[in-house]
């Protein structure tokens, strides 16, 4: 039984008091930072940037796990490696040469993730999953938060670890968008290894009580 981890989506934490929601992730029992990185072309949303990346990576004591958005993020990769990026995910539609944007995340010193959209086949990264770290798949259409999930998630969770286990990958799995209670166990169940939650803990009473809660199912 591998060790399930939650990564609270700052996307959806109160920018007027970030310092404030980064020390709760820090001293609560979540495992990683969850970056969404918006360009505002290849989503419809503009999200923040490296300045506020920077300036977040000065307090947090977890490991940044951060999704590129954005349209040729090649441009940025050795930035991200820069401002501390442990993880870093590219979008499958956003990379015309995908395996040698891997490569060049490796080079890096950083964790190569690649992000799904809902309507892209995981059959596609048959060819190169030995060489992805991390598997991300949207249960959202990306670019806004607070969506509902969309249930054929679980489906391409069983079909992805399947084609991780048949060419002996260790790729964890990693659902991002509409994750909750209700979803979270059978979600693991099917799979996954990292539940990315953005609105459900920041916008919950007690979002310390909320992670851990998350954690409790999942375990």
């Amino acid at each position: 039984m591998s060790f399930k981890k939650i990564a609270p989506s700052v996307l959806a934490a109160d920018f007027a008091n970030l310092q404030r929601d980064i020390e709760m992730v820090n001293n609560c029992n979540a495992d990683w930072f969850h970056l969404d990185v918006m360009d505002g072309v290849f989503v419809p949303n503009i999200s923040f940037g490296m300045p506020v990346i920077k300036a977040m990576a000065k307090h947090t004591t977890k490991p940044l796990d951060v999704h590129l958005m954005i349209v040729d993020p090649d441009r940025y990769i050795q930035t991200f490696a820069d401002l501390g990026a442990e993880v870093l995910t590219v979008h499958y539609e956003a990379c015309t040469h995908l395996h040698r944007t891997l490569q060049a995340i490796k080079a890096a010193g950083m964790k190569a993730g690649v992000a799904l959209n809902p309507h892209t086949s995981v059959h596609l990264l048959e060819d190169i999953i030995q060489d992805i770290d991390l598997v991300c798949i949207m249960s959202v259409n990306p670019g806004f938060g607070g969506q509902s999930f969309i249930e054929n998630t679980y489906a391409k969770v069983k079909t992805l670890k399947n084609l991780i286990q048949q060419k002996g990958a260790n790729t964890l799995i990693e659902i991002d968008g509409g994750v909750n209670d209700k979803n979270a166990k059978a979600l693991c169940d099917a799979g996954a290894d990292v539940l990315v939650a953005g609105s459900f803990i920041f916008k919950s009473e007690e979002p310390c009580t909320t992670i851990a809660h998350l954690k409790e199912i999942i375990s």
